[in-house]
């Protein structure tokens, strides 16, 4: 299941620094706006410690992690929506992302520059939140259009559906909130698909501040926190030239050490990666044997024939029954034979629905 996130934000905010942090791949890192223009994609890892324990088990010839694409797409400045700066093709990458990581600076530092002149993030974020907003509207109205006079004769009843909830999206942008602040029913969402709105995307504010507040934050965190208190969105605290230096440390006890040292448990790009994957409510299932132990990516709520569509369609197809074991019972009893032999493993049909963390085997036939 190919995922991305897209980090976006004003330039010189930090955005190409994280995205150093969490990706195997690396972009230019500078103090001056427009340092990315294209958009660097990266792969990313998602961290999970139950995939090394079932490895300490199994002992396999491989481990294979699930993992999340990471695109740092260019700053965005004010008239992005109308084309400037980079307008166009920002908005058009983030398009292609599932959820954004829209990173802010609260940090103050006068050899850092800022694109406006001054530290504000509920600013920064409002610059940006309007953007995306006006771009959202602009498609809104072109489809609105279209669908006027037919909704207005009353007879196609899907025109109908889809002029008022293009209608209901219109007033939300209109009244400067985003688009996933509009209730939109599961059955209406095919009615808006083709739209691809930037702001029904789940969002996360990444607060990058200094070490001094890596652990509690500061009052431009806190100003955030207040303007978001009634939007669906996560908040995440980080250190991005912190966790540029502990990236660059080689081996895991010098990382430790650093975190220690630091009064933190794990680094801040963990949490980022893992508060991504449920912003997109995903979660993980396993499959282990002798030539590997690997962590599969599914939407929560996947039923047993499309989890195991997700390692090939030819699974789902031909679905027949899946071996299932409950992470913790096989931690427990060591292995998938000892599970067996103590009823720990059990036989669920097509209307299973997967739950985080089982360790799965699938009988099919094609």
């Amino acid at each position: 299941m190919a995922l991305k996130c897209g980090i976006v934000g004003l330039p010189n905010v930090g955005k190409s620094t994280l995205f150093n942090c969490l990706s195997n791949a690396k972009a230019q890192a500078a103090n001056f706006p427009f340092c990315t223009i294209e958009p660097n994609v990266g792969t990313t890892v998602v961290p999970d410690e139950r995939l090394n324990k079932l490895a300490e088990l199994v002992k396999p010839q491989n481990i294979l992690p699930t993992t999340v694409e990471i695109v740092d797409i260019a700053g965005l400045v004010k008239g992005a929506s109308k084309g400037e700066g980079l307008g166009n093709k920002f908005l058009a990458n983030i398009r292609e992302c599932d959820a954004i990581l829209h990173v802010l600076r609260c940090f103050d530092n006068d050899n850092v520059v800022h694109v406006d002149g001054n530290v504000n993030p509920v600013r920064d974020k409002e610059i940006i939140d309007t953007e995306l907003q006006l771009k959202d509207l602009e498609s809104v109205e072109a489809k609105l259009k279209k669908y006027e006079k037919i909704a207005k004769v009353g007879t196609d009843k899907e025109a109908v559906k889809t002029y008022n909830v293009l209608a209901r999206l219109k007033e939300t942008l209109e009244s400067g909130k985003s688009a996933r602040a509009c209730v939109i029913e599961e059955n209406e969402k095919p009615y808006i698909a083709d739209l691809h709105l930037l702001t029904i995307k789940p969002v996360m504010y990444v607060c990058n501040v200094e070490e001094t507040s890596a652990k509690a934050g500061n009052k431009h965190v806190d100003a955030v926190r207040e303007a978001i208190k009634n939007e669906s969105a996560e908040l995440l605290i980080i250190t991005a030239q912190m966790e540029s230096e502990i990236a660059a440390l080689e081996s895991f006890e010098e990382k430790q050490m650093f975190l220690a040292d630091m009064g933190l448990d794990e680094p801040g790009v963990n949490k980022l990666i893992k508060s991504a994957y449920k912003l997109l409510n995903l979660q993980t299932y396993f499959t282990a044997g002798v030539k590997e132990v690997r962590a599969w990516t599914i939407k929560q709520g996947m039923t047993a024939p499309q989890a195991a569509g997700v390692i090939h369609t030819d699974f789902e197809k031909g679905f027949i029954k899946a071996e299932v074991i409950a992470y913790n019972d096989f931690v427990t009893f060591g292995s998938e034979s000892v599970c067996r032999d103590n009823g720990k493993l059990r036989i669920e049909g097509k209307e299973y629905v997967v739950n985080d963390g089982d360790v799965m085997h699938f009988r099919f036939n094609v």
